[in-house]
């Protein structure tokens, strides 16, 4: 048994999820008068994160893509405008910042219940994984891959501690990450190359989609985030579901806003559509399908 199973007989199906307030920005008629005064925000990474959504897509494998964190938040938003069906985006609250502890087995069993309890209601439980078909893609920004090791770990544990097939779990399982790009070489070293757990997910799991280091400088340290950073300490706080009104949130939900937009505009859709089909699966049927859904909503506007 793991270092991280339920407490006094309670398992995640008996804990109330947590999960931090976000606006929906699909459907954002609910915002009032929160962008009063709030300037136009400068979008000057949309043509980069563009084209890095459409390799997010394209490189999915078709699965069900779930954007760890607040670093990648800016692709789920892009995307959930410009999809005509955005239901297979999921944007998954969770912070490792604070979990090296994890590392030394002193996560408390209360921290590890409530945990589990969250991910169980996002689809994300060891039974839910293994019944499964379409893979589940977790998507963030990357330097070493240590969130993604400790989310393939607690999902591995939980496994065990439950009995489920953790084979199959691991089968379902793909990694996309977004990595500051570099210049290539044959000596260039991926980051998966220097993490261990990797070894655990099958032949192919791992897939990437490098940024711009600017864009990746922003995404990953400087931007505003719609919402606080979810970690250990807040898993099981009830605040985290009230809004906030600061200043600097309404400037990141302005942000964030137009980036919807920008997701539903013409250009936009085209230049996704144009990267996919730029990408090797475009010789899969699936994406090709979805190219031709965004091209005649490119054409409408």
């Amino acid at each position: 048994m793991s270092q991280y199973s339920s407490i006094d007989g309670q398992d995640a199906g008996m804990i109330e999820a947590k999960r931090p307030f976000r606006w929906d920005l699909v459907r954002p008629d609910h915002l009032g008068s929160l962008l009063d005064g709030i300037p136009e925000p400068d979008l000057w990474f949309l043509d980069e994160l563009t084209d890095c959504a459409a390799k997010v897509l394209a490189r999915s494998g078709n699965g069900e893509l779930y954007f760890v964190g607040r670093s990648a938040d800016s692709v789920f938003d892009l995307l959930g405008g410009a999809l005509p069906d955005p239901r297979r985006l999921h944007s998954l609250p969770l912070s490792t910042g604070s979990m090296d502890s994890w590392l030394d087995g002193r996560l408390r069993p209360a921290e590890a219940t409530q945990l589990r309890a969250n991910l169980a209601a996002h689809g994300l439980s060891p039974a839910a994984l293994a019944r499964g078909s379409r893979p589940v893609v977790f998507v963030d920004v990357v330097s070493s891959g240590r969130s993604f090791g400790q989310l393939i770990g607690i999902l591995r544990d939980w496994a065990d501690d439950e009995r489920a097939d953790r084979a199959a779990v691991v089968r379902r399982i793909r990694i996309l990450g977004l990595p500051r790009r570099t210049h290539t070489s044959p000596n260039t070293r991926r980051w998966q190359q220097h993490a261990k757990w990797t070894r655990e997910l099958p032949a192919g799991a791992i897939r990437n989609v490098s940024l711009e280091s600017a864009v990746f400088s922003y995404f990953a340290d400087h931007q505003q985030k719609l919402t606080r950073s979810f970690g250990r300490d807040l898993w099981s706080a009830e605040d985290v579901r009230e809004p906030a009104h600061d200043h600097r949130t309404r400037r990141a939900l302005a942000e964030a806003v137009a980036i919807v937009a920008a997701g539903r505009s013409p250009t936009v859709r085209k230049r996704l559509a144009r990267t996919m089909t730029r990408e090797p699966a475009i010789a899969e049927p699936w994406l090709r399908d979805l190219v031709s859904l965004l091209l005649p909503r490119a054409s409408r506007g």
